[in-house]
């Protein structure tokens, strides 16, 4: 069975300010290890499927770099949404290539700015969920949780399907702390980690069935691949599809939804307060990045410099960054803030900072 894996690289930058810019998103970041985030999502895929076969979606600003950052992806793999329509489309753009060269082939969707500690079960994982998706479910991949997190949604768990996996009872959105807690000590929920598997004829099917408004233009997106009018094409009918995530538009929605559970180390990374959970601390909870970087007295801090000479004394639980042309300084528990900075920076019009 041949596998083509679809990373998913659109993003704005903002969570990572200032080492994030809207040309060097999340994932052309370095963040989990001394490659970036993109790079490492290609890489862990090794022998379970072939770069050749890997597809990658991201916009016109990013195009560049993720053909830069995935070494021998074929030219004509790089899909360039012209607008953002959220992940629906961008999955059926993919799904149409795919079918073009497989008409059954299997497709893995994967996040290009997530971490994964554990690859040999990561890929374990994958290859049973291939199994699966080859039998007609689209599946999901649910990790088990290890926190009552209220930063991700959840997937409640059915009966369990046979030949593995189990049936998905319901998605739920991001809960409050309670019902977190409620959802984990339960022991029926996962975490919904964005990661989908399924045959690309069946994919297609569930788009006609539940997104009916996507299938003009997904047809003339079948008829135009693979022939040199398809670039025109796209231009032309991708601005048009709706903008709706796969999880509202097929997930919530189709019958033949199984997850499966995964425990392979998963970080969504969705934070600069997510840092401790992808490197080592020192023997104080600190994580220190760069030569430059002098901590004192600091207990469970973030300290990223490697431009100029950063010294941070006496403090607790914060993230201190320095880009070289930008200093931020925030509690670790309001790092998911820091979008606000880059919303401030734009109404003062510093677009030089964005």
């Amino acid at each position: 069975m041949a596998l083509y894996p679809v990373i998913m690289a659109g993003g704005s930058g903002t969570r990572f300010w200032p080492l994030s810019r809207q040309a060097r998103p999340k994932q052309f970041l370095p963040l989990a290890s001394k490659l970036p985030l993109i790079t490492d999502t290609s890489a862990r895929l090794k022998g379970l499927a072939s770069v050749k076969d890997t597809f990658i979606v991201c916009g016109p600003l990013h195009a560049k770099a993720a053909a830069k950052l995935v070494k021998g992806l074929p030219k004509a793999n790089l899909l360039v949404e012209p607008v953002a329509r959220n992940t629906a489309p961008a999955i059926a753009l993919a799904a149409v290539q795919v079918a073009a060269r497989d008409p059954k082939g299997v497709m893995v969707v994967l996040p290009s700015d997530h971490h994964v500690a554990d690859v040999p079960g990561f890929k374990r994982t994958l290859a049973d969920a291939a199994d699966l998706a080859e039998a007609g479910h689209i599946v999901t991949l649910g990790i088990k949780p290890s926190r009552p997190e209220t930063g991700y949604g959840y997937i409640q768990v059915g009966k369990a399907l046979e030949g593995g996996g189990r049936k998905v009872q319901a998605f739920k959105e991001k809960p409050d702390l309670a019902t977190a807690r409620g959802y984990v000590s339960s022991g029926d929920y996962l975490w919904n980690g964005g990661i989908f598997v399924f045959r690309v004829d069946v994919i297609l099917e569930a788009f006609a069935k539940h997104m009916p408004e996507m299938q003009k233009g997904l047809d003339a997106l079948r008829k135009a691949a693979g022939k040199r009018t398809f670039g025109a094409v796209l231009k032309k009918v991708f601005p048009k599809l709706p903008s709706t995530s796969i999880d509202y538009g097929v997930m919530e929605k189709a019958s033949n939804i199984a997850v499966l559970p995964g425990d392979f180390g998963w970080s969504d990374v969705g934070s600069f307060a997510a840092i401790p959970e992808v490197r080592p601390a020192d023997a104080h909870g600190n994580v220190v990045s760069g030569n430059l970087a002098v901590v004192v007295d600091c207990h469970n801090c973030v300290v990223l410099a490697d431009k100029r000479p950063l010294s941070v004394v006496g403090l607790s639980d914060m993230v201190v960054v320095d880009s070289g042309d930008a200093v931020l300084v925030v509690p670790k528990d309001k790092s998911q803030d820091v979008r606000k900075v880059v919303e401030a920076l734009k109404a003062r019009k510093l677009t030089k900072y964005l």
